[in-house]
């Protein structure tokens, strides 16, 4: 072994967007650090063999310890080692993973901010993060003041047969939910699988029923019909936290049994989820007055020109149909709008200014950084670009 550098297992499926977004996560903070020597072998979920760690002489260990076969292997390897899986199938592990409360609550104020008052949520009771957030996601609704159904789907149906009985329920529990509705599927291969559901079911989506999964799979999102509106996790950022942890444990210092969350950077608005669910037309004027103008510096005063009520009014109704005020729902609109030209353009940042309705890049900037605390290049990098 090269003796010059640290060697590391990465014990992290290659299979999915979510797994290799921390894969970059990892590469970026080695590119700002020392270098280290990777093991990585290419494997689905779960399905990786790592029972060479046993003869293994490396320095430390990255591990998605999705089942008990990986987790022996782990623990006899004897090794430093950091988690990145929310099975925690080893607690003593210090652990970075997703955090899944604040996924549903950016679903939730997603779905409620365009007015939806019945709800859904499809998950799978197998997998922690599922369980975390649909638990997260029915406590905010209540919060709010409204109720979740919620749907326990078999994502590992094995056979042709076996998923056909599955999408025939999926089917028949969408179709008996008050409509119009807005769903959280746990990941973004349930909202794809939801989204045929809704087909076979007769249910219209947008329209019917609203859907949000979540990793931002831009290729499962985008091949979904229609295409599928997601929470973005920062899986960059669990990534790179993982390796700075790792590289302090090999440094000596001592962690404990760490945990560490990271938030997700917001919702990459699609198809799935374009409805304004409210009763109240001029107020669903107004909101569409604002998403129609995202790229104009639009304010309160220029919607209250699309609607026949005095400001007092307007903003009461507004507040009552939304939860936000309308500068609040201005400032959001203009926020989605942002993200979206950063994660899906490789346009310059005076590019994205003009398309966003500011005068000069440094006001967006500004403007940005005082709303999500993050700079724009942040943003940008952390969300895999």
């Amino acid at each position: 072994m090269d003796a010059a550098r640290r060697h590391i297992a990465l014990i992290v499926e290659t299979s999915n967007a979510y797994a290799r977004g921390i894969l970059r996560g990892i590469r970026r903070y080695i590119r700002e650090h020392e270098p280290w020597a990777i093991y990585l072998g290419e494997h689905s979920r779960g399905a990786v063999s790592a029972a060479w760690l046993k003869g293994w002489h490396g320095d430390g260990v990255i591990a998605r310890v999705e089942n008990e076969r990986i987790a022996e292997a782990v623990r006899a390897c004897g090794l430093p080692a950091v988690d990145v899986s929310a099975a925690r199938l080893i607690p003593e592990l210090p652990w970075v993973e997703t955090d899944d409360r604040a996924i549903a609550d950016a679903a939730a104020d997603h779905l409620l901010a365009r007015g939806f008052r019945h709800f859904g949520f499809c998950g799978d009771e197998h997998f922690n993060w599922s369980k975390w957030r649909r638990e997260r996601f029915v406590q905010r609704l209540r919060e709010a003041g409204f109720g979740c159904r919620v749907h326990p789907v078999a994502l590992q149906a094995d056979t042709p047969s076996d998923w056909a009985r599955e999408q025939g329920r999926m089917a028949a529990w969408v179709a008996g939910l008050p409509r119009p509705a807005g769903v959280l599927a746990c990941y973004d291969i349930c909202g794809q699988r939801l989204l045929q559901a809704c087909r076979q079911a007769g249910v219209a989506v947008p329209y019917e029923v609203a859907v949000v999964g979540v990793d931002n799979d831009e290729l499962v999102c985008d091949l979904s019909d229609p295409p599928l509106s997601s929470v973005i996790p920062d899986t960059g950022r669990t990534g790179y936290q993982a390796a700075a942890l790792l590289d302090r444990i090999l440094a000596g210092a001592k962690t404990g049994p760490a945990e560490l969350r990271i938030a997700p950077l917001g919702i990459a608005e699609r198809q799935s989820s374009d409805l304004l669910a409210i009763e109240d037309r001029e107020i669903s004027r107004a909101i569409r007055a604002i998403r129609d103008n995202a790229h104009r510096n639009i304010r309160v005063r220029d919607v209250l020109a699309n609607v026949p009520l005095s400001r007092r009014v307007f903003e009461a109704r507004f507040r009552q149909a939304t939860g936000l005020t309308p500068h609040q729902e201005i400032v959001r609109v203009r926020l989605a709008r942002i993200r979206q030209l950063l994660l899906e353009t490789d346009l310059s940042l005076p590019a994205i200014a003009e398309r966003a309705g500011f005068e000069h890049p440094e006001y967006m900037s500004v403007f940005f950084k005082r709303e999500t605390g993050m700079s724009l290049s942040r943003y940008r990098a952390t969300a895999g670009r």
